[in-house]
């Protein structure tokens, strides 16, 4: 295998704003000189100097945290299915799923799906989240929710969100995928 297939990048942007901030100060420093000096490629180095500093601005930004994902342990994949950017949500999870693992995917669409950006709603202060099944049968899909899960708006880290598991959506589950 050659050199790129055993390269690993970081995305530790901080190290990387800092060594672009570095190249910004050393091309600003050499435009400086060929200002200095009537250099006939100054003004190149000028498009240089701004794209540097640009590139580190951009890479900046991205240091202050964008990729801040929580893994919650046992969450189980899912799609969303319907958010209306506000107050509620409705994710897709499988037919085998259990309700341990329903819990902690549950927690971490809650995770997944919090923004400071979402407006509360006829007096309503949480983000609900509903989790469902879909059973196909007799050409009919019929959808079974599971469990919801209810959140704060305002604070990332909510100590207790609500979180309720429909243990007769279970039921029906069990029933109709033994039927069919």
């Amino acid at each position: 295998m050659g050199f790129v297939g055993n390269m690993e990048f970081s995305l530790d942007f901080g190290q990387y704003s800092l060594w672009g901030l570095y190249i910004t100060i050393g091309f600003l420093i050499l435009t400086s000189l060929a200002f200095v000096f009537q250099w006939g490629f100054r003004f190149r180095l000028v498009g240089v100097t701004a794209f540097m500093a640009v590139l580190t601005g951009g890479l900046f930004a991205l240091s202050l945290g964008l990729f801040q994902r929580v893994e919650i342990p046992n969450a189980a994949k899912y799609n969303l299915v319907y958010d209306n950017g506000a107050t509620q949500a409705v994710i897709a999870v499988s037919t085998d799923i259990t309700p341990s693992v329903l819990e902690a995917t549950l927690r971490q669409a809650a995770m997944d799906l919090f923004s400071y950006g979402r407006m509360a709603t006829k007096g309503e202060d949480s983000l609900t989240i509903r989790a469902r099944v879909q059973v196909h049968q007799d050409k009919k899909t019929i959808p079974i929710y599971l469990g919801q899960i209810k959140r704060s708006l305002a604070r990332r880290d909510d100590p207790n969100p609500e979180i309720t598991i429909f243990q007769d959506g279970f039921a029906r589950l069990e029933s109709l995928l033994s039927e069919g």
